[in-house]
């Protein structure tokens, strides 16, 4: 493949798109060119990098290629065929099985090219395929939308099923059971089939929590939707014990202790292959016990770090501190910012049979195959310094740590960095500045904390705008200065955009995107940490070698038209 531009004979689509006057020549070659280069499909690599629009591009490929183009939008989505193509196909191919005319399925496309996807397609189902075009976007909300909709193991369920799902509780430490005689009384069916509809919807809805809290005179139910609590029932304040119980029962907690807070799970099988698992807690407080459960992801360590938000060059730093022999890589943020996943993320992608992974959490949120999990348990004299010395002896290569919590754990963790071990873990802390004056504080030497830690992330998550009902608006040049543009972000003239909210969003959003400042500890900034910096000064080398904070962060995420400034306000603050 020619890498100048200037030097390559521009064949099939490239020429076409320059003879229909979409591209010029130029743009055409070096288009050509990147796309070959990233290993995608042209069309893909001109909307990516706005070089084109997309119906343009559509029509005038199918008059190449002599394929027909239809508006995807006009098409009505209860005619696709369903579970006739596999999911992995649909989503690896981004084509989609439009309608089934007998032996016929007509597959739509956005690259007329991807004659390997109609094949596989061909082969998997038996039938003759044939291409029909249409653009892009539209195809991958389309694809979206299709492949929900065919996750029945939830949508099919009503309320007669609600009374049979298949709930198992996690195992009792002492493995007895103590719910046996105080069990009868909260077994009714009205009670049984209220507590399985909340955990349903609340799976239905994305929902990240579940609380179940009592007052004086009312109850609530609420639930936790890309970070916002929403309240969506108030039972009556005279069920609140039954609920308390029955939640408690399922959990295997014991239902007759209610002076002390009580930890438990519970695993939602949905069918043979998916299941979902709930971390749960309960509270004594004033007029009752508050319970909240926390709805596990099991796929979230899957979902690859593309989707988590970060920057290229951000992705970038993360990797190559992924691959490094040794060192230290702490994620920061508070509760619910997205580090578990973010670490799991890490650890998913250095999980080989190469090497040997042990974690410490508490409790473990994230079942991953292949990583030796522990639960610290501090009743027991297992804490996570504890466990850090185990691992030691384990033979290990890289180890996961929860959280760093005091000066025993920090210093454990640290002399493992330094000793050819590639060391994760989490800080409470704001910014990845803070991070390393809070660790300082803790009594960890300067010295130590230089020659160690390589890589801090700091991250919130906010909401990400609805893509079917975003609206754009304008604001003043002035107003874009005062909350932290940039004149040079300003002049590239990006539009904004604000929630409206439709039926397939909540308020305007639509699941969250992460907000990341990464930092690498490069050689001025151990200098600094060795003479005890300030997180102020630390913060400021950081910026000035070219790291964004978390604002900037924010900020560019709404250039890109994934969150509002509404959203990037409430997450960060200059």
């Amino acid at each position: 493949m020619a890498s100048d531009p200037s030097n390559v004979t521009l064949t099939g689509l490239a020429r076409r798109f320059v003879d229909d006057g979409i591209l010029d020549d130029s743009v055409a070659r070096d288009a050509f060119v990147q796309a070959n280069r990233d290993r995608i499909p042209l069309i893909t690599y001109l909307i990516q990098n706005e070089l084109a629009q997309g119906q343009a591009l559509a029509y005038s490929a199918g008059m190449e290629f002599g394929v027909p183009v239809m508006d995807l939008n006009a098409f009505a989505p209860e005619m696709m065929p369903e579970n006739l193509v596999d999911q992995k196909l649909i989503r690896s191919h981004s084509a989609l099985p439009l309608i089934r005319r007998g032996n016929r399925l007509f597959v739509a496309m956005a690259d007329p090219t991807n004659l390997q996807a109609l094949d596989e397609i061909k082969f998997h189902t038996g039938l003759s395929t044939e291409a029909v075009l249409v653009e892009e976007s539209s195809l991958r909300q389309a694809i979206d939308r299709y492949l929900e909709s065919q996750d029945t193991s939830m949508q099919d369920m009503d309320d007669s099923d609600l009374g049979d799902v298949d709930f198992e509780a996690g195992e009792d430490e002492e493995g007895q059971d103590k719910n046996a005689v105080d069990a009868r009384e909260v077994e009714d069916a009205p009670i049984v089939k209220y507590v399985n509809k909340i955990l349903l919807d609340a799976i239905k809805k994305g929902a990240s929590d579940i609380h179940f809290e009592p007052y004086e005179k009312m109850y609530r139910v609420r639930y936790r939707t890309d970070g916002i609590l929403e309240e969506i029932a108030k039972p009556s304040i005279k069920l609140s014990h039954k609920l308390a119980a029955r939640v408690k029962i399922m959990s295997q907690m014991d239902i007759s202790e209610r002076r002390v807070p009580q930890d438990g799970r519970i695993k939602l099988k949905l069918s043979k292959t998916k299941a979902i698992d709930f971390r749960v807690n309960t509270l004594p407080t004033l007029w009752g016990e508050k319970i909240v459960l926390r709805i596990l992801d099991p796929t979230a360590a899957q979902m690859g770090i593309d989707q988590l938000g970060y920057e290229e060059d951000q992705k970038e730093l993360y990797m190559e501190a992924l691959h490094q022999p040794q060192g230290m890589i702490l994620v920061t943020g508070p509760t619910g910012s997205g580090k578990t996943v973010s670490l799991y993320t890490g650890l998913n992608i250095l999980n080989t049979t190469e090497v040997n992974i042990s974690t410490a959490e508490d409790p473990a949120e994230i079942n991953l195959e292949g990583v030796n999990q522990v639960n610290v348990n501090n009743k027991v004299g297992l804490t996570f310094a504890e466990a850090l010395r185990s691992f030691l002896r384990q033979d290990p290569d890289i180890i996961m740590v929860g959280e760093i919590r005091d000066l025993e754990t920090a210093n454990i963790a640290i002399k493992a960095a330094q000793t050819g071990h590639m060391v994760l873990s989490t800080l409470h802390t704001n910014s990845a500045a803070e991070t390393l004056t809070r660790m300082m504080n803790m009594g960890v030497a300067s010295f130590n904390l230089a020659t160690s830690v390589s890589l801090i992330i700091a991250q919130r998550l906010g909401r990400r705008l609805c893509s079917n009902c975003k609206e754009a608006y304008d604001v003043p040049r002035e107003a874009l200065l005062k909350e932290g543009f940039t004149e040079e972000q300003i002049d590239t003239g990006f539009t904004l955009y604000r929630p409206k909210g439709c039926d397939k969003c909540n308020k305007g959003y639509k699941g969250r995107v992460g907000i990341l400042e990464v930092v690498k500890v490069t050689e001025e900034m151990e200098s600094m940490i060795m003479n005890e910096a300030s997180s102020i000064e630390l913060g400021k080398q950081a910026r000035a070698e070219g790291f964004d904070n978390l604002r900037q962060s924010a900020l560019k995420k709404v250039i890109q038209g994934a969150t509002s400034l509404e959203e990037a306000n409430r997450v960060t603050k200059d």
